[in-house]
């Protein structure tokens, strides 16, 4: 059975793409990270969606706070919904660079041959290491500076929702019975979701659109 390292936020993408992996056959080895977010409450998710899918072997790494991020630095204000700027104050310097830099070490140590990630060129609220111009040069990068690149088994970054709506990620997630009602995606963090930042606007559009009831609780 081949392996993939599936990055796993506890978030709606980040989880759809766990069941794509699964459905695909692979054996998953989630990868999820403290970067000392305010969102914590998606670590929690995160365990529980692993403990739905009784995945045995699950990583967690702690990372310093990068900061200079809504999402990462207490003294900037998750904004609430207002039309997506180029990119917005939630954006966090560099994540995924540094996410798939220690997937790309972890795939190659378990010798997996994809690593998964819900990035998204749609609905991607703006975020420059969400486009699929990223994702190719990343896998250029893993090509050239891997072992199993220059011995020509380069690892595949899967990125099976980059070109789907948020409505079709959830009909996509519902099909294959992802645990949505696991899942968080507001920026805030509190018990219940905000409604009002980016994300959870998306988020309740997606559902909208899609004609899906969204299973988790809001404030609003």
């Amino acid at each position: 059975m081949s392996r993939a390292v599936v990055l796993l936020s506890g978030g709606l993408d980040s989880t759809t793409c766990l069941s794509v992996a699964l459905a695909k056959g692979y054996e998953v080895y989630p990868l999820s990270f403290d970067y000392g977010q305010r969102h914590k409450k998606e670590l929690d998710c995160v365990k529980q969606v692993v403990k739905y899918y009784k995945i045995k072997s699950h990583k967690f790494i702690r990372i310093d706070n990068v900061g200079g991020s809504a999402l990462t630095d207490s003294n900037i204000d998750v904004p609430e919904y207002k039309g997506l700027p180029n990119i917005p104050v939630t954006y966090v310097p560099a994540r995924n660079i540094i996410f798939l830099s220690y997937a790309v070490g972890y795939a190659e140590a378990m010798d997996a041959d994809a690593i998964y990630i819900g990035v998204n060129a749609i609905d991607y609220s703006g975020y420059p290491d969400c486009r699929p111009e990223f994702i190719e040069a990343f896998e250029k990068m893993i090509k050239v500076g891997t072992k199993r690149g220059v011995n020509g088994r380069p690892i595949k970054i899967e990125t099976p929702l980059l070109n789907l709506s948020k409505a079709e990620i959830i009909k996509l997630a519902c099909e294959n019975k992802a645990p949505l009602h696991l899942t968080t995606s507001c920026y805030k963090g509190g018990d219940k979701a905000c409604g009002v930042c980016d994300s959870c606007v998306l988020r309740l559009k997606g559902f909208k659109d899609a004609g899906i009831e969204d299973p988790i609780e809001y404030l609003e």
